[in-house]
């Protein structure tokens, strides 16, 4: 193999979570594992909507995974199952086998509490997840998850558990259609973060919206505020 000629002056990025690097990833011996939890996190980024995964066959036709995970004596298949048998031991990942026309088809999700709960649903009610191999379509699951964390997503960035919570606390405040231009003005601004969006609904609810805008921002400014004021008598016009 040659040797690395460097990276880039543009690229893409995938964000490794502080707590993995720090906490798990110390304690991770098994280079499969490691290789399989790093190619999950850059497959999950890569997506949109809520919840995101990625399946046991997106794993297997992934080329450059797959001949990194070529041992003496093990097939690829049997090295990446293995690996993400012990990820999912350790926490990193949740597993959903979920049961299609064609068998099972193994779906993973990084193991955050937002994840656990759409799991959940799906299980409670034996629904199938758009994007893996079943051809059973669930529109009723679709119905449930508010388009905000969507959105949010697709103009803001990755949608942390955190977030997540927060969006929820949001939904229940006020209008979705509000939370949308919020999102939507944070993006234009390019101030894509949580604190600066809940700053213009706040805002919004306490001095009222208008077609998106911050009311105080439309609002023409009373030319005879001086002089209606209390110093009034010592202003004079021009």
């Amino acid at each position: 193999m040659k040797p690395f000629q460097g990276f880039p002056r543009t690229m893409d990025f995938t964000p490794i979570p502080n707590l993995f690097l720090n906490k798990l990833m110390p304690h991770i011996n098994n280079i499969a594992e490691l290789k399989t939890t790093l190619y999950i996190f850059m497959s999950i980024y890569k997506k949109k909507g809520y919840p995101r995964f990625v399946t046991f066959n997106e794993l297997l036709n992934n080329v450059s995974l797959v001949k990194s995970l070529k041992k003496n004596g093990e097939t690829p298949e049997d090295t990446l199952l293995n690996a993400l048998n012990l990820a999912t031991k350790r926490g990193v990942i949740l597993h959903l086998s979920v049961d299609n026309n064609n068998g099972i088809d193994d779906i993973y999700f990084l193991n955050t509490q937002s994840d656990a709960q759409a799991i959940q649903k799906f299980t409670s009610v034996d629904l199938n997840l758009v994007g893996s191999e079943s051809k059973k379509v669930s529109t009723t699951l679709a119905k449930e998850l508010p388009d905000i964390f969507t959105y949010y997503e697709e103009n803001i960035g990755i949608l942390t558990p955190i977030i997540a919570d927060e969006l929820k606390e949001a939904e229940k405040i006020y209008p979705n259609e509000w939370i949308c231009d919020a999102i939507k003005q944070a993006a234009v601004q390019n101030k894509r973060k949580w604190n600066y969006i809940s700053a213009i609904l706040k805002r919004w609810s306490a001095e009222g919206k208008n077609d998106g805008a911050y009311r105080r921002d439309t609002q023409k400014e009373d030319p005879d505020k001086y002089i209606k004021g209390k110093y009034g008598h010592m202003v004079r016009r021009h």
